[in-house]
């Protein structure tokens, strides 16, 4: 198996791809690792405000990244990422929109210091999908390191929550059939866990989950309501089946709060 490549990718190696309606233009690879609607979620979910920190672990790219500095301007963003070449366009990504952020290319399970040092009020990350004894082959090294990892969710939960303030907040997106594993993880080293299941339509299985935990803090677990990314029973071809609030979400800057956000929101009467 061929080393990761450590220089940069070169221009012809790349697409430019609209995201959020265009207001995001993301630089990607044609082979390897390309950001789809996972990230867009994950950042949408996430209930940052002005002022406050992010770290995402394993950033890739720097879809996630780019998309939550794009909805919440004035975010401090830090993004680690262990391939080289995927760190530099992570890097690329942010400065070619316009947002503020550093990308550290570091491994886990070695953090540089500056990072270590500090404490954020968010952790974001979308771990690869596969242990490396479940994953299929990749058409790429880099695509095949993105898809799967060496290193256990319990090791990705563990970073971030010692990178977390106290009552900060963890959010991951992972498969759904990796939720034992993962939940396990955060109720090691975090509490008031919210669970929001991910189905493709209203009569599938769930294919992905966002898991939230808060650094020292209780409360019950929640299991929310499924968010639901199409409309119908099956695919149609070329039409456009997402349903009404996950199409504002891909296609403009909206947030997607878990449900329990809107509840609170109605009980303190606010819009």
């Amino acid at each position: 198996m061929s080393s990761l490549r450590t220089d940069p990718f070169a221009g012809d190696e790349l697409t430019r791809d609209d995201f959020l309606g265009g207001a995001v233009r993301i630089w990607q690879p044609k082979d390897g690792y390309r950001a789809g609607v996972d990230p867009v979620l994950l950042a949408a979910s996430i209930p940052a405000q002005a002022g406050e920190t992010v770290l995402e672990l394993g950033c890739g790219g720097g879809a996630a990244l780019a998309c939550l500095a794009t909805r919440v301007p004035g975010i401090i963003c830090t993004g680690v990422e262990m391939q080289p070449a995927y760190a530099a366009l992570a890097q690329r990504n942010l400065d070619d929109n316009g947002l503020a952020g550093a990308v550290l290319c570091a491994d886990l399970s070695n953090l540089p210091a500056d990072v270590k040092s500090q404490r954020f009020d968010h952790v974001i990350a979308n771990p690869p999908y596969f242990e490396d004894f479940r994953a299929v082959a990749a058409r790429s090294r880099e695509r095949a390191v993105s898809r799967s990892g060496a290193l256990p969710l319990e090791k990705w939960v563990s970073v971030a929550s010692k990178r977390l303030k106290p009552g900060g907040v963890a959010t991951f997106i992972q498969r759904a059939d990796r939720l034992p594993e993962l939940m396990s993880a955060f109720f090691a080293c975090l509490g008031a866990l919210e669970l929001w299941p991910i189905h493709p339509r209203s009569t599938r299985p769930a294919r992905l989950v966002l898991l939230r935990g808060r650094k020292e803090r209780r409360a019950a677990f929640v299991s929310h309501p499924p968010l639901v990314l199409h409309r119908g029973e099956s695919h149609e071809k070329d039409a456009d089946s997402y349903t009404e609030n996950v199409s504002k979400v891909l296609r403009s800057a909206c947030a997607l709060p878990f449900p329990v956000q809107n509840r609170h929101l109605a009980r303190r009467g606010r819009p």
